[in-house]
């Protein structure tokens, strides 16, 4: 799908690291990569799936892409499943893996709301409202009485399996659900019920999640979600920062590996952003900019024991997470604070 000329006044810059003429050309390049009936795949020929392809929406709203965003959201919607949920994933149309990630159906409140709160647009946000409603419906069925919530689901019923990742953005996308049924005139006490139970958890239950630990995102992704804020969020990602951080490179996508990674570098600077550690998410959201190319494209990441580029893909998802963190940073658009609050 071609790129229509944004129409945002105003574009995030972060100064000394991005212009605002830098982030329109990577909201440019994730626009270039848009297929025709709205999907946004990892990169041009590549795979779809239903949490990365909202990730990439949010970044064109905030580039101004409004027409590409939209477009997004109706894929969204008319690629959900009677039941609420979405295949893992997609290619040129066709569904690739026919299983359900609860996650990746509990996002689409996430890019809802960040759309209706850059745009205004109640009319759009209403008329999404059942398919984020439906996808809310899906995932708390795999909820536990614990409060974990399964994150897969395929024909032989839920995986029996949580991950801390996967249930700290589900804690997130539930509250943006919940603002949204209010604002839609549809509240739903009970999803904000579950979200107290997933929270607690999160916070106290850590036996009730598969260990991933050696994964940064198992660190840092409480904080993100909002499940765990103040002192407690600090003192959290101050105890495994040395094994994560990377100085002036980013931070590892797993603790035992050379490999720095742009979109969870990224996804921790909205995290120090959302505790108010602006020093260190400045810093880090530069350090990872060593990704970019001259078209405003960003590779996955690199290797950093031998400088290479690794896996050799430039995604959309990438893209998108450093225009989210540069909104974040800049307090741009009005959807700027949809990771810091947590309402």
């Amino acid at each position: 799908m071609p790129a229509e000329s944004p129409r945002s006044p105003r574009l995030p810059e972060v100064p000394g690291v991005l212009s605002a003429r830098a982030i329109r050309r990577t909201g440019e390049s994730i626009a270039a990569a848009q297929e025709p009936d709205g999907a946004l795949p990892w990169f041009t020929g590549g795979h779809t799936d239903p949490w990365d392809h909202i990730e990439s929406a949010m970044a064109l709203t905030v580039t101004g892409h409004r027409d590409a965003a939209r477009a997004a959201y109706i894929w969204s919607a008319k690629t959900q499943r009677d039941d609420g949920s979405w295949p893992t994933q997609f290619r040129a149309g066709a569904i690739e893996n026919h299983d359900a990630d609860t996650n990746f159906c509990a996002y689409l409140a996430t890019g809802v709301l960040h759309a209706f709160t850059v745009t205004g647009d109640h009319d759009f946000a209403a008329e999404l409202w059942p398919t984020v409603r439906a996808g809310i419906d899906f995932v708390l069925g795999r909820q536990t009485a614990r409060g974990e919530i399964h994150w897969s689901a395929g024909e032989s019923g839920s995986s029996g399996e949580a991950l801390l990742t996967g249930s700290s953005s589900i804690f997130h996308s539930l509250g943006c659900a919940v603002t949204l049924a209010e604002l839609v005139g549809d509240p739903r006490p009970d999803w904000a019920a579950a979200r107290a139970r997933l929270g607690d958890a999160l916070r106290h239950h850590p036996e009730a999640f598969l260990d991933k630990s050696r994964y940064s995102m198992d660190w840092y992704y409480p904080v993100l979600g909002g499940a765990v804020r103040g002192a407690a969020a600090h003192d959290r990602l101050a105890q495994r920062w040395d094994e994560f951080v990377v100085p002036e490179l980013g931070i590892r996508c797993v603790s035992d590996a050379p490999w720095v990674t742009g979109a969870e570098t990224c996804e921790l600077v909205l995290a120090l952003d959302a505790i108010g550690d602006t020093a260190n998410a400045t810093r880090l959201f530069g350090a990872m900019q060593h990704l970019r190319e001259d078209d405003g494209s960003y590779w996955t990441g690199l290797v950093f024991t031998d400088g290479e580029r690794w896996p050799v893909e430039r995604t959309t998802w990438t893209a998108a997470a450093v225009v989210l963190a540069a909104d974040a940073l800049s307090r741009t658009t009005p959807g700027n604070g949809i990771f810091r609050d947590t309402r």
